[in-house]
């Protein structure tokens, strides 16, 4: 059957997904249209083919599990010097995505996995391109701005092109949005949890 390389991610909605992905290929990223803005809840990994039933199957699961959640992005932020990267803050649903992610590895799971660096929740608009391009990126999205109500995730599919297709969408069990502010930022967590 083979392998294929997938990954599980918020997408960025628009018109905030296409400006950010315009501006990244701005700053030089070659790779920008290739990678739709998004927020990651599991990195590229390598799977068998056959298993991608079985991790549709885990993903409606932890969807199910989750609710919506408000969701914001203001300002930036970088990994540099330890990683190239150059991303937009998200100023609300951090906690959310941590959670979201975490179930997503589980390591009962057909996804578990480590990751190579701790998980922190953020949507690149450059990495690997030169400093000067980086600072701009920095510089020039500082006053980014953008929220909405995140309803799910869903996965991808990186082609042999590089290009990242969306296979599937999964949506939340839960249907209430709950407020901006107090609790808000625990949206996704299981009734049990909150």
């Amino acid at each position: 059957m083979g392998t294929v390389t997938i990954g599980v991610s918020i997408a960025v909605p628009e018109p905030h997904g296409s400006l950010l992905q315009e501006r990244r290929a701005g700053f030089g990223d070659a790779a920008a249209h290739g990678i739709p803005t998004h927020v990651t809840l599991l990195p590229p990994t390598e799977v068998d083919s056959g298993a991608l039933p079985a991790i549709e199957a885990h993903l409606t699961e932890v969807a199910a599990a989750g609710r919506p959640f408000p969701m914001k992005l203001s300002g930036t932020g970088t990994f540099r010097p330890l990683s190239p990267v150059v991303y937009v803050r998200i100023a609300q649903g951090a906690e959310a995505c941590t959670w979201l992610q975490k179930q997503v590895r589980d390591a009962s799971g057909p996804v578990a996995r480590e990751l190579q660096f701790p998980y922190h929740p953020h949507v690149t608009v450059a990495h690997g391109i030169d400093e000067a391009a980086m600072d701009r990126a920095f510089e020039e999205l500082a006053d980014f701005e953008a929220a909405w109500p995140c309803t799910g995730f869903a996965l991808y599919e990186q082609g042999p092109d590089g290009v990242w297709r969306k296979l599937r969408e999964f949506t939340f069990g839960g249907s209430i949005v709950p407020p901006q502010a107090g609790r808000a930022d625990r949206g996704s967590l299981p009734t049990s949890q909150l």
